[in-house]
């Protein structure tokens, strides 16, 4: 038992190394990178605490070089979902039952091993197989990743340190208890540090978790498990399994004991499983908690009285960073004519600095997408828009999946603000531009707030602080994430929590206290210290 109000270490962000030429954090990521590339490992499910190989497989390779080969992954069977469901419930009593502070050490000792000794296999395991820049990678598996867990805890001694009044002769008090049975983690590709945190984030309420990652970041999901392990997160806690998405999900969801969801991943697929977790409802000991961060169709708007330069700077980063695959990555833009040539021809000058290959080369700022099926779809798109008369592919265009899958960064511009690759989810270094008149500023903002089913995050640019306003009344409801002079992307947890709605998903804020709300259910407790003894109330009086 607690015996002390303990005080967790204050978070701050972990600080971004630079990995310039010569220093030795570029050679040490290097170094690990190689041996990565040059071994072949062997991926087990992992259930309670133990490593399960099926003997079904499939093979993993860089998407920057997709014919070689870097190991393999085993296949759960739906028996090995089941046991990783029967198994978490049996870890469940001791883990909702330990201290919060002897959790809360576990995943502050994981934040300092990734900091640490796992920093160069983190980052070298995501650059391979998601195909990151060494500084997309730092960002991500890194920093964010530890900065999620080191500032989830702080959040957590917040939450349980929010507690109701109590009058006199009273005591009341909320104790933040885990969800009863256990929650399935469904994480994406594109970001090492949200495979971290989904799991991470529920398990450190007291919750056990069954978690799959996506089948192209198997890698390095790899790698966060061994950080769980050496942390020393329970057997059982965690239980992590690879597959078919669709008989895993449906096992998960056919327990009774499912409570809930914390899922980053397509809309289609989110909205697919809300479905069935509907249909299941009358099977449920609870009503489950249905969290979820989907897609986006991002923009970016510039005001006539913004300045050119910085603009083009948004669009270039925003747009092609980690090849466009994040959820934020900016894929409108909307032009005033009066600076739309100016601010292309300075995203021109950008494309064509740009480099791009492996991420072994350091100074290559573009790679690979993540897989044939992305480069299939995003190729048909910009072929489509060359023989198009709404649409002239006036920067890349060109494809090649002859070693990796490579999309050159390419800017479409379009006469038909509903133009497809407008209000499709295209997931890729494709964005596309639609040039205004300057006077239909106002006009314009209402077309972005109807373009797409999205409001995940959205960029304005101005210099006027009157029309910034005005885009932050009439944009309210289309970016759950706005950004004010600045691009659509790059959310750091504890500065600015991260989520949007209408089909970009739950809203509710990774990296901030309103997130791990969704994985506890408060009991409050009253306890009368002088018990009455007579039922009747002073009005009963003669």
């Amino acid at each position: 038992m607690s015996k002390g109000f303990f005080h967790v270490p204050k978070a701050v962000n972990e600080p971004i190394k630079s990995y310039a030429p010569g220093t030795p954090e570029r050679e040490s990521v290097l170094r690990q990178y190689k041996e990565f590339y040059n071994s072949k490992v062997d991926i087990p499910l992992y259930i309670n605490g133990e490593e399960i190989r099926t003997g079904n497989t499939r093979t993993m390779s860089p998407p920057h070089e997709h014919q070689h080969v870097l190991g393999e992954y085993h296949l759960a069977e739906k028996s090995h979902v089941e046991k990783a469901i029967s198994t978490a419930l049996e870890a469940r009593e001791k883990w909702a039952a330990l201290t919060w502070e002897q959790r809360a050490a576990i995943f502050l000792r994981a934040a300092d091993l990734i900091a640490g000794p796992y920093r160069d296999k983190m980052n070298a395991a995501t650059m391979l197989v998601q195909s990151k820049n060494i500084f997309q990678a730092e960002i991500d598996s890194a920093c964010e990743i530890v900065d999620f867990l080191r500032f989830n805890v702080q959040y957590m001694t917040q939450i349980y340190n929010d507690q109701p009044i109590s009058s006199e002769g009273i005591w009341n008090r909320v104790e933040y208890r885990p969800l009863e049975g256990f929650v399935y983690a469904v994480s994406p590709f594109n970001f090492t540090a949200i495979a971290g945190n989904l799991p991470a984030s529920a398990a450190l309420m007291g919750n056990v978790v069954v978690w799959k990652p996506s089948d192209s970041q198997i890698f390095s999901a790899k790698v966060i498990v061994d950080v769980f392990k050496e942390a020393g997160v329970p057997d059982g806690v965690i239980n992590v399994v690879y597959g078919d998405p669709a008989m895993i999900t449906d096992t998960v969801l056919a327990s009774p004991d499912f409570s809930g969801i914390h899922f980053t991943g397509s809309t289609t697929v989110f909205k697919n499983i809300w479905q069935k977790i509907g249909n299941n409802i009358h099977n449920y000991k609870t009503y489950p908690r249905i969290v979820g961060e989907t897609g986006g169709k991002d923009f970016i708007i510039a005001h006539p009285s913004a300045k050119p330069k910085q603009v083009a700077t948004a669009i270039s980063r925003g747009a092609f960073e980690f090849q466009g695959q994040k959820c934020s990555a900016a894929s409108r833009v909307y032009l005033p004519k009066s600076i739309a040539e100016e601010t292309l021809n300075f995203v021109k000058e950008d494309v064509a600095s740009f480099k791009m290959g492996s991420p072994e080369d350091m100074g290559n700022f573009i790679t690979a997408v993540i897989h044939e099926g992305s480069f299939n779809k995003l190729e048909s798109y910009i072929n489509k828009a060359k023989e198009s008369n709404e649409a002239d592919v006036i920067i890349g265009g060109k494809c090649d999946k002859s070693v990796g899958y490579f999309i050159e960064p390419t800017v479409i511009l379009t006469t038909n603000p509903q133009y497809e690759t407008m209000t499709t989810e295209l997931f890729g270094p494709v964005v596309t531009v639609y040039v205004y008149e300057d006077q239909k500023w106002s006009e314009t903002l209402k077309l972005v707030d109807r373009t797409s089913e999205y409001a995940l995050t959205g960029a304005i640019f101005s210099n006027d602080r009157y029309t910034i306003e005005e885009a932050t009344q009439a944009l309210q409801n289309c970016a759950g994430n706005f950004y004010i002079n600045d691009k659509p992307t790059g959310a750091v947890v504890g500065q600015q929590p991260f989520g949007g709605a209408r089909a970009s998903g739950t809203n509710d804020k990774a990296g901030s206290p309103l997130n791990l709300l969704r994985w506890v259910s408060p009991r409050l407790i009253k306890e009368t210290f002088v018990s009455p003894e007579d039922y009747r109330y002073p009005f009963l009086g003669e």
